[in-house]
């Protein structure tokens, strides 16, 4: 456990924010960690390649899986990270199910892909490649046939994820394509799970989680002790994930050139910015200047 979160932080899979500078988030709230479960797969650099393969290829879908499995295949051969993250996911998996009664192994479109295909392989499972348009394609556990998924009934999957916030890829897309081929997903491993409730919505869908790792205090103190991350950084996420909020607002009203140096940014960061500003997320009106 404790080479994972080393190489989590290692390959920046989870990178914490300095003490002085939160990132910007999609919402246009600022947060003390961003999470990128996939370069796990070795780096960033690497993970950008596999998922840039898997983009072009998404255009002539029956020969996706061959593709993608040759790839996740000789880098779990040759990348030590992407290997040991594999094996300890098997050992979890193994450890937790009795492998009998997993009938197909699954994975979302498309970060997900990054580990599903070679647990397949690996337990010699077939993989059903899930779309975010909800079809999906089964192929044999060595990836040399793929069709399209004709019926799934009485069948049982193990679905793999990379990631798991509040579940709603699992709610409106992976679970009703499983479902409505007959199927039933009763498990998923994943490598993170956010602890934002998506664990507690996917039990209500009668699907048990195995993750990985948990983003809580318990695995920064752990991060702190190997000196992935210093004391400040340490102090900022422990109250992020106390009251995210609160957190927050407190840090803009206390560096209240945090905004207007933000301003001067361009790209995704200026547009998160202004939506901050503009829909007053942290309610600063009159606190914090224009």
């Amino acid at each position: 456990m404790e080479e994972l979160i080393s190489n989590l932080f290692l390959t920046k899979s989870i990178k914490a924010c300095e003490a002085d500078k939160p990132f910007w988030l999609t919402s246009g709230k600022i947060g003390a960690y961003f999470i990128n479960a996939e370069f796990l797969y070795g780096n960033e650099e690497e993970s950008k390649k596999l998922l840039q393969i898997i983009d072009e290829s998404l255009s002539n879908r029956n020969v996706l899986p061959e593709k993608i499995f040759k790839n996740v295949s000789k880098q779990y051969q040759s990348n030590e990270i992407y290997k040991h993250t594999i094996d300890f996911l098997l050992q979890t998996i193994t450890k937790n199910i009795d492998v009998n009664n997993i009938d197909y192994i699954s994975g979302g479109e498309r970060r997900d892909w990054v580990f599903s295909y070679i647990i397949a392989n690996l337990l010699k499972k077939p993989h059903i490649t899930i779309f975010k348009d909800l079809s999906m394609l089964v192929s044999n556990s060595d990836f040399t046939n793929t069709e399209q998924v004709k019926n799934l009934e009485g069948k049982k999957c193990l679905h793999i994820s990379d990631l798991i916030t509040e579940a709603a890829s699992y709610v409106n897309m992976w679970l009703p394509a499983i479902k409505e081929k007959g199927g039933e997903m009763k498990w998923t491993a994943t490598i993170v799970d956010r602890m934002q409730g998506g664990d507690e919505i996917l039990l209500q869908q009668n699907v048990v989680t195995y993750p990985l790792v948990k983003v809580n205090k318990e695995l920064f103190k752990t991060a702190l002790e190997k000196r992935d991350i210093n004391n400040e950084q340490y102090l900022m996420i422990n109250n992020y994930i106390d009251n995210p909020y609160e957190t927050m607002r407190k840090f803009l009203i206390s560096h209240p050139e945090f905004i207007k140096n933000s301003l001067e940014s361009s790209g995704k960061t200026l547009i998160r910015v202004k939506k901050c500003i503009n829909d007053d997320l942290y309610n600063l009106k009159g606190i914090v200047g224009d």
